[in-house]
C-alpha cells in the first residue's frame, strides 16, 4: 500500500517561542480562545494536513483536500507551557466526535494537535491517555495526534475574525461561548 506523501512547508518559529498547530472546528472559535491566553505571542488561522499545495477556503470546505481548519500558536513557554495548552484546547471543544464540531461537519473539522517534536508527541499523547482513563468526558477522546506536515495561511477575512466581527451572528452564537468558557475555567492564564 502507497502511503500518501504530504507537502511539507517550513514554518520559521522566533527565538524563545515554541509553536503547535491545533484543529478543535472552526478556526474563528480556536482563534479568539487562544489569542486571549498570557503566553500566547501570535495565533495564525489556516490550514494544515492536507495533500494539495495552497488550498483555498472553497477547496477544503468540500472535504476532499485533507485539510483540517486550524490555527499556529505561538508561545512563550515561560509563560504557558505545553500541558496548559493542550488542557484549553480540550476542554473549549468537543474532542470526542469525529469529523464534527456542532452543526460543522467533515474532515475539515477534525479534532487534531500537528506536533513538531517527540517531545510535543509525547505531552500530547500522555495527556489525552490520562484524559481518557479519567473519563474527563463522557465518551472517549478522538484527538488525531500527527506530525507536522504543511501550513498554509488562511485568507486574509479569517484572521482575527472574532475580535473584528464578534457582533455578527455566529461569532454571537458559537464564538462567545467557547471564550465565556475559556473565561470560567482559565480566568488566571488570561492576558490582562
Amino acid at each position: 500500500m502507497n502511503e500518501l506523501k504530504l507537502p511539507k512547508t517550513i514554518v520559521e518559529i522566533p527565538q524563545g517561542l515554541d509553536l503547535i498547530t491545533l484543529g478543535a472546528g472552526c478556526f474563528w472559535c480556536t482563534e479568539a480562545v487562544f489569542q486571549r491566553l498570557e503566553g500566547v505571542e501570535k495565533v495564525v488561522s489556516g490550514y494544515a494536513g492536507g495533500h494539495i499545495d495552497n488550498p483555498s477556503y472553497e477547496a477544503i470546505c468540500t472535504g476532499t483536500t485533507g485539510h483540517a481548519e486550524v490555527i499556529q500558536v505561538y508561545y512563550d513557554p515561560k509563560k504557558i507551557n505545553l500541558v496548559e495548552l493542550l488542557e484549553v484546547f480540550w476542554m473549549t471543544h468537543d474532542p470526542t466526535t469525529i469529523n464534527r464540531q456542532g452543526a460543522d461537519v467533515g474532515p475539515q473539522y477534525r479534532s487534531v494537535i500537528f506536533y513538531n517534536s517527540d517531545i510535543q508527541k509525547e505531552i500530547s499523547t500522555d495527556l489525552k491517555q490520562k484524559l481518557n482513563e479519567a473519563h474527563v468526558f463522557p465518551s472517549p477522546i478522538v484527538t488525531e495526534i500527527s506530525p507536522f506536515s504543511n501550513f498554509y495561511p488562511a485568507e486574509n477575512f479569517h484572521q482575527d475574525y472574532y475580535n473584528l466581527n464578534g457582533h455578527q451572528p455566529y461569532c454571537q452564537i458559537v464564538v462567545k461561548p467557547k471564550v465565556d468558557k475559556l473565561k470560567k475555567f482559565f480566568g488566571e492564564k488570561l492576558k490582562n
